[in-house]
C-alpha cells in the first residue's frame, strides 16, 4: 500500500506551459480520496510553489519539497526543516559564476535573488544561439525564457557581495546558460566541489545544494516526521535532480519525455507531460 507520492514540478505535473492539466488534478483528487497523501518535490523556491499551486486552484494542501530538498514546509506555511548552504562555501561560487558571466539565481525563504542585468545576459547569450544554430527552436529558446521570469519573488542585486552581506539564508544556487561549452565548463571547474551537490533539474542548468540536502534525503526526513517509511512512499519526476528520490521509494516512475539517463532509475517509466503522465502513474499506483 502506498501511503505518499511525491511528485516533481517542471517536466512533470507542469505542462511545457506551466500548468497543470485537468486530468492530472483528476489523478492527484483521486489518490487524496484514496487517502495517498499528495507531496510536491521540486527544484524550484517555496514561495514560487504556492503561487503555482494558488493559480492553478490546486484541490489541497500539500507538505512541499522545495529547492531540491533544502526546505521542507509543512501544508500550513511553516518551514519545518532547511538545510543551507553557508555563504563562506557560496561565496566563491558566486564570485566565479559572476565572473565568467553565468546567469544565475540564489534561492533565499522569500526571494530569488539574481543580478539585475542577469536578464540582459541571458537575452544575449539567446541571440548568440539563433546566430550561430539556426536549428534551434525559437519556441524551445522562449520557453526556456519564460520558465526563467515566470517564477515569483525576484530580487535583483547589483553584485553576488550584496547576497553574502545580507542576512538571507541561501538554499540553492542556480547557473544558468544557453551555451552547452559554458555549462560544462562550469561544471568541470566544480568537479568534486567539498560540502556541495550539484545537480540538474533542466536542459540549460546546474545547480548548488549542501551535501546533505537532495529531494531524496528530504522525503526520507519527511518520512520520519509522518512515521511513513521510504517503501510506503511512490514519486514520480524526469530529470537528474529526482534521481535521489526516485531511488529511494518503494515504487517510482520517471516521465517518458525524460533522459534515459533518469529512466533507468526508476522503477518504471509513464507517459509525457503533455501526455498527462502523472495521472497515467497514479492510476498504475492505485490500479484504478
Amino acid at each position: 500500500m502506498t501511503n505518499l507520492i511525491a511528485v516533481d514540478l517542471d517536466g512533470t505535473l507542469l505542462s511545457d506551459e506551466n500548468t497543470i492539466s485537468a486530468e492530472n488534478m483528476e489523478a492527484l483528487t483521486f489518490a487524496h480520496n484514496q487517502g495517498v497523501m499528495v507531496v510536491i518535490a521540486t527544484g524550484r523556491s517555496y514561495h514560487d510553489v504556492k503561487n503555482i499551486l494558488n493559480e492553478s486552484n490546486f484541490p489541497m494542501t500539500p507538505w512541499i519539497i522545495s529547492a531540491n530538498g533544502s526546505t521542507i514546509h509543512h501544508p500550513n506555511g511553516e518551514k519545518v526543516h532547511s538545510v543551507p548552504i553557508d555563504k563562506e562555501a557560496a561565496e566563491p561560487i558566486l564570485k566565479w559564476l559572476e565572473d565568467e558571466g553565468f546567469y544565475y539565481e540564489v534561492f533565499a525563504d522569500h526571494s530569488l535573488l539574481t543580478p539585475k542585468h542577469g536578464r540582459e545576459l541571458l537575452e544575449r547569450e539567446a541571440e548568440k544561439l539563433r546566430t550561430e544554430d539556426p536549428s534551434v527552436k525559437e519556441e524551445d529558446i522562449q520557453r526556456a525564457l519564460a520558465t526563467q521570469y515566470s517564477q515569483t519573488g525576484f530580487e535583483f542585486v547589483p553584485s553576488y557581495q550584496d547576497i553574502i552581506r545580507s542576512d538571507a539564508d541561501i538554499y540553492n544556487i542556480l547557473a544558468f546558460s544557453f551555451h552547452d561549452e559554458k555549462l560544462n565548463r562550469g561544471k568541470e571547474n566544480f568537479l568534486g566541489l567539498k560540502g556541495m551537490n550539484i545537480v540538474s533539474s533542466g536542459k540549460h542548468n546546474f545547480e548548488f545544494i549542501h551535501e546533505n540536502s537532495s529531494k531524496g534525503k528530504a522525503l526520507e526526513k519527511l518520512g520520519e516526521i509522518l512515521q511513513i517509511p521510504l517503501l510506503k512512499m511512490a514519486a514520480v519526476g524526469d530529470n537528474y535532480n529526482d534521481v535521489s528520490m526516485l531511488t529511494m521509494v518503494g515504487r517510482s516512475a520517471a516521465m517518458g519525455n525524460a533522459d534515459e539517463a533518469v529512466k533507468e532509475k526508476a522503477h518504471e517509466v509513464t507517459l509525457e507531460n503533455h501526455e498527462h503522465g502523472v495521472a497515467h502513474f497514479i492510476y498504475r499506483l492505485l490500479k484504478k
